[in-house]
């Protein structure tokens, strides 16, 4: 469990911050920016969350709760600029694989697709188009950091977002 005590430090006053590795790099360099989007999608889904508490969307709330987490490793893994050895909050291939099978729970009971959706509908659903849409920016930034650092992005955690934004589409037709 993380504990923090004094919120404020002042050692980001002049623009930089400290990677999970300690190394220090201006605050808009394009890891920043990415795990910073990632960051902007879990506070989306907490968002989405305060609209799916009723008992027709409990279980996809409990599933988004679990996302959150995820998404906060993902954050971790990405703040990390090492690559190769898998820490303990790395992203893995049963999490992608539990996205998928939440994702076709979900579309039994949907209508086919016969044309594109417009977002809207409920809040929840509105939400998670907005969530949807941060995460596309996420995997475009990370696809980025990957080209631009030598594969310092996880096939895995690349698999993982490109599976959770399908999944919030999916889910907001749901909600």
């Amino acid at each position: 469990m993380v504990i923090l005590n004094k919120i404020y430090t002042k050692t980001g006053d002049k623009g930089s911050t400290s990677l999970g590795d300690g190394s220090r790099v201006s605050k808009d360099s394009l890891r920043v920016e990415t795990y910073g989007t990632i960051d902007e999608a879990n506070s989306i889904i907490g968002i989405v969350r305060t609209h799916t508490k009723t008992s027709e969307l409990i279980t996809l709330d409990n599933f988004l709760g679990s996302i959150q987490n995820e998404l906060f490793d993902l954050g971790a893994e990405l703040s990390t600029p090492q690559k190769g050895d898998l820490n303990s909050l790395s992203i893995v291939e049963k999490q992608v694989d539990r996205i998928e099978q939440e994702i076709d729970q979900l579309n039994i009971n949907l209508e086919p697709l016969r044309s594109f959706v417009l977002p809207g509908g409920t809040p929840a659903s509105s939400y998670l188009h907005l969530a949807r849409t941060v995460i596309r920016r996420a995997e475009r930034l990370m696809v980025q950091l990957s080209l631009k650092e030598n594969n310092s992005v996880s096939e895995i955690a690349l698999r993982y977002v490109n599976r959770l934004s399908d999944l919030c589409f999916v889910a907001a037709r749901y909600a």
